[in-house]
């Protein structure tokens, strides 16, 4: 049903005439008695009793102009929320990141949190194989990866540069040189995160390029048990810096050079390269953009 015609039938309810109700909204007469009736035809009930000298609503004209005022209501909500959106005071960002990349979000979202408090952030967790997939069907409109999804569906953006670091326990043999070569890791057991990833694939591809072991006797879930496990002295491993950086900087894992193994990690934020974005979602790429 058109919005229109009941605007002009609450109108002509309100007003208590056709001639009053044109006036108000700039139209004639006929044009007023027109668009009622057929609404009348539309719904397939009068809505005016037209007998009398004063215009009288028959009971359904009675429900329909209460409905057409809740119409009417739903239409300025509907204008103020869109006003919010606008000017970002209301709206939801989400964006599509897995434990580690998340880390590098955090930055730009307490800038942008300063900037836009009422606009809801949710970072949503999801492997970072499913992310491109989950943008080009519309599930996310952002998303953080690692690497370059290559696919021209997608825009990516470099928000920060990280490198693969090299971590062991302080109590370990490693732990006060600066760096060593990756033959002397063939005799130690390396704790792996257990979700395939670009860069455990080239670890794995560097040591046997070297013709050394790679023994990855531990998978664990999280980048967050792998940490325990190595301060514990439990095992060795590679994980992003910007996850072991405080750890680093505590005493509580010691980070060693690996000469053969000098990996850069590019983080992109990725989104859809024609879809329309959100309010939100464009002004989250403005903060990002702007970042030093």
């Amino acid at each position: 049903m058109e919005l229109y015609p009941l605007k002009v039938f609450l109108t002509v309810a309100n007003e208590k005439s056709f001639s009053r109700a044109g006036e108000k909204l700039l139209r004639t007469q006929p044009a007023i008695s027109l668009a009622v009736q057929r609404l009348e035809t539309q719904l397939g009930e009068k809505l005016i009793d037209r007998s009398g000298k004063d215009l009288i609503l028959t009971d359904a004209g009675k429900v329909v102009a209460e409905y057409a005022r809740r119409f009417e209501n739903l239409e300025q909500e509907l204008a103020t929320a869109l006003t919010e959106l606008r000017d970002h005071s209301a709206g939801r960002l989400i964006v599509g990141a897995n434990e580690s990349t998340s880390l590098y979000l955090l930055q730009h979202i307490e800038r942008y949190r300063r900037l836009y408090p009422k606009v809801k952030v949710q970072v949503r967790r999801t492997l970072s194989s499913r992310i491109p997939a989950q943008l080009i069907d519309g599930d996310l409109e952002l998303g953080v990866l690692s690497y370059d999804p290559n696919d021209e569906r997608l825009t990516t953006v470099t928000i920060f540069t990280d490198h693969l670091a090299f971590v062991v326990s302080p109590e370990h043999r490693f732990a006060r040189r600066e760096a060593v070569s990756i033959t002397e890791l063939g005799m130690e057991t390396f704790v792996a995160h257990n979700v395939v990833s670009p860069y455990r694939e080239v670890v794995i591809r560097e040591f046997q390029r070297h013709k050394v072991p790679l023994h990855m006797d531990v998978e664990m879930p999280t980048v967050e048990t792998i940490r325990l496990m190595v301060q514990r002295n439990e095992g060795v491993a590679f994980l992003p810096r910007m996850c072991v950086e405080q750890d680093v900087g505590k005493g509580l894992l010691a980070e060693v050079a690996v000469t053969e193994l000098k990996m850069e990690r590019h983080i992109r934020l990725v989104y859809p390269a024609k879809r329309a974005l959100s309010h939100a979602a464009r002004a989250f790429l403005e903060v990002v953009g702007t970042q030093p």
